[in-house]
């Protein structure tokens, strides 16, 4: 088995972040969210149409994702629309996705 070696600063403090980072991974509502977000942008109503939920419970879930800085949002009129933060997130996702199919 080939372990990579992760060579970061990793004081308490830091530690106590990657934890509350999994633990925002560890909601299926949000895992359901990101995944939608990892094929195409979209809006609150493209979401929660898409998840088959409501616009509330999207946005509630969207605005935790964005304190976690998962999510980030532009602005287009009266429309925002939502899109995975950088490709750190899609990188997550994907190789928790090839984790769990393995």
């Amino acid at each position: 088995m080939n372990v990579q070696k992760i060579d970061y600063h990793t004081d308490d403090e830091t530690l106590y972040r990657l934890a509350e980072l999994f633990k925002v991974f560890g909601d299926p509502t949000r895992i359901r969210i990101l995944y939608t977000l990892s094929q195409k942008e979209l809006c609150v109503q493209d979401i929660a149409d898409n998840l088959n939920m409501t616009q509330s419970a999207i946005s509630h879930q969207l605005r935790i994702l964005k304190q976690a800085a998962l999510v980030k949002f532009r602005r287009e009129g009266k429309t925002i629309y939502y899109s995975l933060a950088d490709d750190h997130v899609a990188t997550i996702m994907a190789q928790g996705l090839e984790h769990v199919c393995e």
